[in-house]
Parts: structure tokens; sequence; C-alpha cells
């Protein structure tokens, strides 16, 4: 029975898509082929692993759909309290069975360090929303665990990231956590000369005193030069429209540090019903189809901005009583079973493998391309090969929220500059690669023209096909 329900599940996602493309005609002519993260040199796309010191997700049961994903990094959190149970006595065998395998998969971990550790007075507390350590006992005991995860992990882990959500708990203030920030980050570099430092992780893109207050704690105590990328998180239920407000904040971190990386930390949907998933987002009615085009455009949309991404997350994550919340968050691209292992890959699962297989650093945004499109309420960037100059061009609907069914705008595209011998339209959900009739675009001078155009509300691609493996 329980198979029987499964494969319904999946004709009826399947025939909804089906339905939301019913008028694409052209002609089929293959579908991408994906890599593995092995055989991605870089970019800048990361999976998130969080909450795993927490037990709330099984690495064991999702590592081996890691690779195949194709993102070159991991997000993973640290757990002090999980690595120290007894006063001074370190238990770091559940990270050594991640931390190491995740790497030799081509998947680079960043670790995140936090939460807190309640076996001290002072320690703060080991959950989402919990306070970083105040005590002299709990600060010392935490600089030890730090020096302790960087001497034993610094071979794998070239980036550290300082805290999670610090803005969720309204005791901390920005010069509080800048405080905690440097003194931590002070620690990493100390021994790890070369690492990558992260801040700030914060829930909020529109707390900017907090942010203000923790970039001038870093200014007047000399360092600035501790923190290379900052990391925001922010979900909105049209990831489109974020973007004004992320721009405010870069621009004041960048008032500090223009050479800071921005980076989206954590930011994903929901792929179920309202009644069934916890976390953010969870205010809506949300399909696994919804879920695949919401995390299409938050990560092209990022893309086209110059921002590097974390897609959260791969598991579906089961949080316990005690914490922030208790439930399924249903926003993995893996769906899990009731004990954390994995039943089946969703079909974000399979869009994130296109964009990791297509966008990596081979590709860079073309700021010498100028587009113009027919229609209203669109999202289009332009990328040119590093190598041999041919062009991707992303564009998508983004009026509102992704819905499971959507009337595809006709749309006529004007691409000033590029490189097209064979162009070819390309559904990054699906994979499918489609031959654009000679009827539908013509080449004036440097102009390509695309007609008929059918855009939904998620990306889709107009490629030269060289740049495209079947």
């Amino acid at each position: 029975m329980k198979n029987y329900l499964l494969i319904l599940e999946c004709f009826l996602f399947l025939g909804t898509l089906a339905k939301a493309q019913s008028k694409m005609t052209w002609k089929e002519i293959g579908s991408l082929k994906t890599r593995d993260a092995k055989d991605i040199k870089s970019s800048t796309w990361s999976i998130g692993g969080e909450t795993l010191d927490r037990d709330y997700t099984d690495y064991q049961s999702y590592k081996k759909y890691l690779g195949p994903l194709g993102a070159k990094r991991i997000r993973l959190q640290g757990g002090w309290s999980k690595c120290e149970k007894i006063k001074g006595v370190y238990e770091f065998a559940w990270l050594d069975s991640v931390i190491p395998d995740a790497a030799s998969r081509g998947v680079y971990p960043w670790v995140e360090l936090s939460y807190g550790n309640p076996i001290y007075e002072g320690g703060g507390e080991a959950k989402l929303a919990g306070h970083i350590p105040t005590s002299a006992e709990a600060l010392n005991a935490w600089d030890d665990w730090v020096k302790a995860m960087v001497n034993r992990y610094k071979d794998q882990v070239p980036e550290w990231e300082v805290w999670n959500e610090p803005d969720l708990n309204p005791k901390h203030t920005g010069e509080d956590i800048g405080e905690f920030y440097l003194r931590t980050a002070k620690i990493v570099r100390s021994i790890q000369p070369e690492a990558r430092l992260i801040a700030l992780g914060m829930a909020s893109v529109t707390k900017l005193e907090f942010v203000k207050d923790f970039m001038e704690h870093l200014k007047q105590n000399n360092g600035l030069d501790y923190i290379d990328i900052l990391t925001y998180h922010g979900y909105s239920h049209n990831p489109d429209e974020s973007y004004p407000k992320i721009e405010i904040l870069r621009q004041l971190v960048w008032s500090y540090k223009p050479s800071i990386i921005f980076m989206q930390g954590e930011n994903g949907a929901p792929s179920t019903p309202k009644e069934v998933t916890i976390g953010a987002l969870r205010d809506k009615d949300w399909s696994e189809l919804t879920q695949a085009k919401w995390d299409l455009r938050r990560m092209l949309g990022d893309h086209g901005r110059g921002i590097a991404t974390n897609l959260f997350t791969i598991s579906d994550i089961h949080y316990a009583p005690g914490d922030h919340m208790v439930g399924v968050n249903t926003k993995g691209l893996l769906k899990t079973n009731h004990d954390k292992t994995i039943e089946r890959p969703k079909l974000a699962y399979k869009a994130a493998q296109h964009v990791f297989t297509l966008f990596d650093d081979n590709l860079k945004l073309d700021s010498m391309v100028h587009l113009e499109s027919s229609a209203q309420n669109q999202s289009y960037f332009s990328y040119a090969h590093k190598t041999n100059g041919s062009s991707i061009i992303t564009i998508w609907q983004n009026e509102g929220r992704p819905a499971d069914v959507y009337d595809t705008k006709a749309t006529t595209l004007t691409v000033e500059g590029g490189q097209f011998k064979n162009p070819v339209f390309v559904d990054l959900i699906t994979g499918k690669i489609y031959e654009l009739p000679k009827t539908t675009w013509t080449k004036q001078g440097k102009k390509y023209i695309f007609k008929e155009l059918l855009v939904p509300d998620y990306p889709v691609l107009i490629a030269d096909a060289k740049l495209l493996k079947m």
C-alpha cells in the first residue's frame, strides 16, 4: 500500500507539471545530463546539512545523495553541547563520520560553531534562538572547544561560521554578538590562518541597527579583517520581493568593508500543506512543485545578483520537544520517513541538480549583454562561458508566489550582445531541452530576437546548445 501511494503521489505531481507545460509544442531533443560534485571543479553553490548537532536528520541515510546533487559545499552545525557532554571531555565520533566523508565526496563542509552548552552555568542553550555563553567559565570552555574543533578539522573545513540567527534572541545586541564573534574568529585564525570566516547568520534582513552595531564593534576593535563572508536568511513567500531589502543590507555592510562576500546562508521552501510543515513560510500551502519553483527562483535570483547561495536543506528536518519548534520541517530536497531515513528525492532535488550542474565557475554574469522583454513582471539575467563566450539567459515570471497551475506568458525577448550559434530552450525542473524553431528567433546585427517564448513562474533557459551535456 505504501509503495502504491508513493507512485500515485509522484504521478499527481508529474501530472500537475505536465498541465503547466501543456502549451509547449516545440520538439524535445534531449535532457540535461547532471554532474557529480567530484566532476565540478568549483562553484558558489552550497547545500544545507543543518541540525545534525541535535539529531534531527540522519547523515548516514542521506550521504549517498550528496555527491550526485552537485553542490560543492555543505553547511554543518558543530554542536558544542553534543561534543562536550561532560566538562572537558570531547566526543567527536559523530562529526568524524560526517566531515571527512562529505569532503571525500567533493562537497566541502563549512561548519557553524554553535550553540550554547547548559552543562556550564551561563553556558547558553543548545537550540535555535538560544543565548550565547556569558559566564567566564563558559566562555573559557567555549574557547577550548573551538580550538579543539579547528585543530581537528582544519584540513577538511576551509570556512567557519560563528553562530546561527543570533538576532532571534531578544537579549542579544549587535555589540554583544560582535564581541563574541571577534573572540571566536581570532581563535580560528590563530590555528588556521588561511580559514575564511563567516558572520552573521542573520534570521532577518531588516534589522539594520543590529548589523550596524555588529560591524561598528568590529571596526572599533580592528576586527574587520576577521570577516570574509556575511550570511543572512530572511524568508519571503515571493523570493523575488526580498532583494530591495537585501540590497540595503549589502550596502550597509559594504560601507564598512567592500570586499565582504554576500551569501544567502539558509533559504528554501516547504513541500507540503501548512498542516504538515513547521518553520518559515508555514502559513501557506505548498507542494513539491511549488517548492521546486521557489527554490529555483531563490537560487537564480541570488546568482544573477552575485550572491552565493546555501539551499536549505538536503533532508526534511524532524524537530524534537525542547527546541524552538516541534514537528517536521519539509524544506528538504529529500523526503524522509518517520525515522529520518530517506524515502525518495523530491522534484526540487532534480531541479537543484540542473542548476548546480550548469552554473559552475565556468559561467560568469555578462554585464555587456542588454536584455529587453515584451512582458511585465519578469526577472532575467545573462551569463557567458569564460572560455568560449557562449551565452545562457535565465528568465521567469516573478509577480507572485509560485503556483501549482500557472498560465505561461508569451514573450518576445531581445538580447543585444551575447553569442548563440544554436539556441535551445531548457526547462530546469524537468531538465528537458527543446529545439527553438527557426521561426521563433532571428539575428539582426548584434541583436538576437526570440519570439513566442512561453515563460512560466520559475526559471527557464535560452542557452547555446554547445554548453549543455545531454
